[in-house]
């Protein structure tokens, strides 16, 4: 019995049909395809040439389950920089999907957790199990276009997923340098508080860099020409976090500074949500950027900042910290989820 998954983005859509196999929880995929969102006028225009031109020879999937970039409500979702309105119940009668399920395409990671492969991710910290801790209960933050994070409680198979927009929390600095980027960024872009995503992100890092590229000492930097071409192009902006990575790593002593920042930042916000949560069960890293920094996450300094929660640092060291390495994790985390509803037909 086939499934259908769907990692579905403002900028591109991945689609894939799996295959339930006996003996095996994983979903084993049968075949993909990546589409540019804005080279079609729908998503139900994508839907449909998947199905009926690239998977003509393949048997029709039984359920369906779509992870959506946007706001969700009663199975429908808006995909905001597309103007795409995408109703489950409309596209379970068009395409005959005896089960349809929308949702958010962050909070989808928690039922791909229980499926895990080990060449999927990798451990920083196993942690220590304690008598009268929930380790059912995990939680999942992610780094890409935007920051996500998702929690919820996996017993076995068994998934439950709690609504989190943890993302929007307000941004705490941990120096007087940073107090300067939070000033800097408020007024930058004409708001009255910082979140940490507005830190905590590709665009995020971008906003760091161009914070420090106002500086007086940097007023000759290569990346100031990069910044004006940026307006004109945003294919160009696409590339910048990675543009910023690469100058660091060849010793660029800005870059190193913005990367510093942007990672001490992310370490913090992953002991505080450490904490909030409580998550025996484990915190994961994922998102696009978690493949590309894992060496950063495993560095002294990190994990330094990531501990640096006072009193409470001990409790931090009994939670397992691993990375998602699989850059297409949501959309098995959908295929995973698309098979658990199989079981309801």
């Amino acid at each position: 019995m086939n499934f259908l998954a769907c990692d579905l983005g403002g900028t591109k859509v991945l689609l894939g049909i799996f295959e339930r196999v006996i003996n095996d929880n994983s979903p084993k995929l049968l075949f993909k395809k990546k589409y540019i969102s804005s080279d079609w006028d729908s998503f139900e225009q994508i839907l449909e040439d998947f199905l009926k031109n690239e998977c003509k020879n393949i048997p029709h999937p039984s359920s369906a389950c779509f992870a959506v970039a946007g706001p969700l409500s009663n199975n429908n979702a808006k995909i905001m920089n597309l103007s795409w309105n995408i109703s489950g119940n409309k596209l379970k009668n068009k395409f005959k999907f005896e089960q349809c399920e929308l949702i958010n395409d962050f909070a989808v990671q928690i039922y791909g957790i229980p499926f895990l492969k080990k060449n999927q991710y990798s451990t920083i910290q196993n942690g220590s199990q304690s008598e009268g801790t929930n380790n059912d209960l995990h939680a999942i933050v992610g780094a890409g276009t935007g920051l996500g994070i998702a929690r919820g409680l996996v017993s076995g198979n068994k998934v439950k997923v709690l609504a989190s927009e943890g993302g929007h929390v307000e941004y705490s600095p941990n120096s007087e340098l940073e107090w300067e980027l939070k000033i800097w960024l408020k007024k930058s872009l004409n708001v009255e508080r910082i979140s940490y995503e507005r830190i905590v992100s590709g665009p995020g890092l971008s906003r760091i860099a161009k914070w420090r590229l106002s500086k007086p000492d940097a007023q000759n930097h290569p990346l100031q020409k990069y910044f004006k071409e940026i307006n004109i192009s945003d294919a160009l902006r696409k590339k910048l976090p990675e543009k910023i990575c690469t100058l660091s790593k060849g010793g660029d002593k800005q870059m190193m500074e913005v990367e510093r920042i942007w990672l001490n930042a992310y370490a913090s916000l992953l002991g505080d949500v450490a904490l909030q949560e409580l998550c025996f069960g484990g915190l994961w890293i994922s998102g696009g950027t978690a493949p590309k920094h894992f060496k950063n996450f495993k560095s002294d300094s990190f994990m330094k900042q990531f501990f640096d929660k006072g009193r409470l640092t001990d409790i931090l060291k009994t939670i397992p910290l691993r990375v998602i390495l699989d850059e297409e994790f949501g959309l098995y985390s959908a295929a995973c989820r698309a098979k658990m509803l199989l079981k309801t037909t």
